[in-house]
């Protein structure tokens, strides 16, 4: 990312982000609704001639205030990262969220962070964007600090999505729903791109190359509550793209062992281990199951190759 600045806890505006207009939020997902906070970002950041960041906080304020890990990570660090460069940011700055973080008054936020320590020229914010000890700070409280300390504020309405004639509010609850459920397609739909993960390939027991079917192995973010099962997915690696077939689960027939995203890359030939690679998912085939032998697993394994590759034909 040679480009796309990422900065912590910056006491000063990072070098090339100095009066950024930052859209600010925790981000997790980075679906449509987010995204329209961003593209009003953007807009305002063109207008005024700043560049343009996401603001965001980690942990997960739900697992500080939880004390524990609670939440199910869409995008933890390095894919938030990766996906705010791809639409186009100019970097992402991230406040540590911890229980003193937490107990700061709304009017310290604004005042010595986002107008001291960081300069910002415009904030553009959700509806529902709240913050301060006590969440007391909301989107007509930002705005009021903005005309106090100079920083412009536009506040984006809430965006929808409109199933069985309902209309509710796109949001990373709902998206994680759908991937606990397996409906990665769903997610693709909330989201506004597919659903993906990023790891280093690690060395596994090699069972799948005994089976004829190599894979990657990954060890996702122990948050990940994807459903278990096989999905047809895309690999990529160090600039190439791949279609493939994944396994994410714990291996009923053999072990049972601790979940492992296992991906099977078609028409490849080469060594992935210790490189970073990106997993996004396209469509859900079947669930997880224990077979009674090898041999009827490996028939099955061939059924999945052939409905992943008929699923990823189909774009």
């Amino acid at each position: 990312m040679s480009d796309f600045i990422v900065a912590r806890d910056p006491q000063t505006p990072p070098a090339g982000l100095a009066g950024a207009v930052a859209a600010i939020g925790n981000f997790d997902g980075l679906h449509r609704g987010h995204r329209g906070v961003i593209a009003r970002a953007q807009a305002l950041a063109k207008k005024l001639g700043r560049p343009c960041v996401l603001l965001t906080f980690e942990p997960h304020p739900a697992d500080v205030f939880a004390g524990r890990p609670v939440i199910f990570r869409l995008t933890p660090p390095d894919a938030k990262a990766a996906q705010a460069q791809r639409l186009g940011l100019d970097g992402m700055i991230v406040l540590t969220f911890d229980g003193a973080f937490s107990k700061r008054p709304a009017r310290d936020f604004t005042q010595d962070i986002l107008s001291e320590h960081l300069g910002l020229s415009a904030i553009v914010a959700g509806y529902d964007f709240r913050f301060g000890a006590g969440r007391a700070g909301d989107a007509e409280f930002l705005r009021a600090e903005g005309a106090r300390l100079g920083f412009a504020v536009e506040i984006v309405e809430r965006i929808v999505q409109d199933e069985g004639g309902s209309l509710e509010a796109v949001s990373s609850t709902a998206t994680r729903a759908a991937l606990e459920a397996g409906d990665v397609a769903l997610a693709r739909d909330l989201l506004g791109h597919p659903y993906f993960v990023r790891a280093i390939v690690r060395h596994g027991d090699k069972r799948g190359r005994l089976l004829g079917f190599p894979t990657a192995n990954l060890a996702l973010d122990p948050s990940n509550r994807l459903a278990y099962g096989i999905y047809a997915v895309r690999l990529a690696v160090e600039g190439v793209v791949y279609d493939a077939v994944a396994s994410f689960g714990r291996r009923p027939t053999f072990d049972n062992g601790a979940p492992l995203l296992e991906v099977y890359i078609f028409d490849f030939a080469g060594d992935l281990y210790g490189k970073e690679v990106e997993v996004a998912f396209y469509g859900f085939i079947r669930g997880e199951a224990k077979f009674e032998s090898v041999e009827a697993l490996i028939d099955q394994m061939g059924q999945d190759c052939a409905a992943a590759k008929d699923i990823m034909s189909r774009g």
